[in-house]
């Protein structure tokens, strides 16, 4: 059993004051593996006090010296790859050559990226008789989930630094291990004492009184859009900035000149990729209403061919188990909901794979005649299960594809790019793929409607820790 019952305060690792220690299970096996321990208001009051300290001396370092600190996070994240990939994979179930490919590398992707984006970046801008200048934002609280976690520590600490900001981090309390290491790496890296700081706690104690307090200045949360309204709920008295990255339904739309095989066979992989818990899956694919055989045919073949697997034994490609045991039974709730209320059951369904009988394993599930107003059209389920709903024309699908509560991402196949643009522009949605486009951590990720507010990534993530200042009758230095 590993204890991590410490945090990471004021460039040094304390006691928690009222100790409440908690254990971390291993989902793919049910059993705990580590320990944490969760905090209190008073851990949260001593985080908010050293970031507030820190902030005025931080704020004022050049931007080559914080390049430089990103660079220095970097090369420590580098470093220590594997053994953040290990623990992603122990706590959330990630298989470990996902974890190995894009779980922790990603995290190391924003740390470099932002150190170039700051060394190129315009924090004044002289305009006709007076200027611009921008300028961090102040102490700043994070919330991040379990499903990506090096991923979105890394999109809201790299950017902070970047801007001058000073943070206190509120990492999920089900996979928090990584965020430990990360702490290590910024303290090896010479981040200053107050400039980051870790709590660990669940949302009610800790996440809702950081959310609240009058000393922080903004909250950056991902997670689901229930909590997401908690936060900005808590947030709401003391009117500070408020980021968020919540929950999605992304259409993926598949056009009638699309190469069926890659359209369809693609956007099930990726649906299933993480075990669906992915807030941009794509889990509503709209298809052709005369190609419904042919796209069933082809879903369900590459639905069956993904493999469930032990995180440790897994082979590419394969998936692993549902993160904790709540979202393994709203999963299995929610297939069953599609069941109840007359989807096709193309594959899967409910229960455990074949030949597992212990962990939160669930089957890779396709429904097909599935309506946008069902239960599993509507709700993020937040695992491996992808839905087909056929479209008779393409202003329909078009309709079918905003008619959702989420516009976190949205997907467009097509054997015409131009085409693809036009439907992609009429799409509400933060991010449109086409044609199954690879990530890019300059391009900003972030939603629509009740996906959230702001932006993550690149420059557009560096401009939501800024302030606009503008000065009047005076020249920029």
């Amino acid at each position: 059993m590993k204890d991590y019952l410490q945090f990471y305060i004021n460039g040094e690792w304390v006691d928690p004051v009222e100790p409440r220690p908690v254990e971390i299970e291993n989902p793919a096996t049910e059993e705990p593996f580590a320990r944490i321990s969760l905090g209190s208001h008073a851990d949260v009051d001593k985080a908010v006090a050293a970031a507030k300290a820190a902030f005025p001396e931080f704020a004022a370092t050049s931007v080559e010296y914080r390049a430089e600190l990103l660079d220095k996070i970097a090369a420590g994240y580098q470093a220590r790859l594997g053994e953040i990939a290990e623990n992603i994979s122990d706590q959330m179930g990630a298989p470990m050559w996902l974890a190995n490919a894009a779980q922790a590398p990603v995290g190391l992707g924003h740390y470099a990226t932002m150190a170039q984006v700051l060394r190129n970046y315009p924090f004044e801008e002289e305009k006709d008789g007076w200027y611009i200048r921008k300028e961090p934002i102040g102490v700043c609280g994070f919330i991040t989930p379990w499903n990506w976690p090096a991923n979105q520590i890394a999109c809201k600490v790299a950017p902070a630094i970047a801007s001058g900001c000073t943070m206190v981090l509120k990492p999920s309390e089900i996979a928090p291990l990584d965020a430990m290491i990360v702490a290590e790496i910024l303290h090896e890296a010479g981040v200053p004492k107050g400039v980051f700081n870790l709590v660990n706690g669940d949302g009610p104690t800790v996440g809702a009184y950081l959310s609240g307090h009058p000393d922080v200045d903004m909250m950056s949360f991902t997670g689901s859009t229930r909590a997401g309204v908690l936060v900005a709920q808590a947030a709401a008295p003391t009117v500070k900035r408020v980021a968020q990255e919540l929950g999605g339904k992304s259409p993926n739309i598949v056009l009638p000149d699309a190469d069926m095989q890659k359209a369809i066979g693609g956007g099930v992989n990726s649906m299933m990729l993480n075990s669906g818990q992915s807030c941009n899956a794509p889990s509503r694919m709209f298809i052709p209403r005369d190609k419904h055989d042919e796209a069933v045919s082809i879903a369900r073949t590459a639905a069956e061919n993904v493999k469930v697997q032990m995180p440790r034994e897994a082979e590419k490609g394969a998936i692993g188990p549902i993160s904790n045991a709540n979202q393994y039974q709203k999963v299995q709730d929610l297939i069953q909901k599609g069941i109840d209320e007359g989807a096709t059951l193309v594959t899967g369904g409910t229960g455990r794979p074949e030949g597992l009988n212990r962990g939160y394993f669930a089957r890779p599930t396709v429904f097909a005649d599935v309506t946008n107003d069902m239960t599993i059209a509507r709700e993020e389920i937040f695992g491996p299960v992808l839905v087909m709903i056929d479209y008779d024309n393409e202003e329909q699908a078009i309709e079918m594809a905003n008619d959702t509560e989420y516009g976190l991402s949205a997907f467009v196949q097509s054997g015409d790019e131009g085409h693809a643009r036009q439907v992609a522009a009429r799409i509400r949605a933060g991010q449109v793929v086409v044609n199954g486009a690879g990530p890019d951590m300059n391009a900003p990720f972030g939603g629509y409607k009740q996906s959230g507010n702001g932006r993550e990534w690149g420059s557009y993530g560096l401009e939501e820790f800024l302030e606009v200042k503008a000065v009047l009758g005076a020249s920029a230095a």
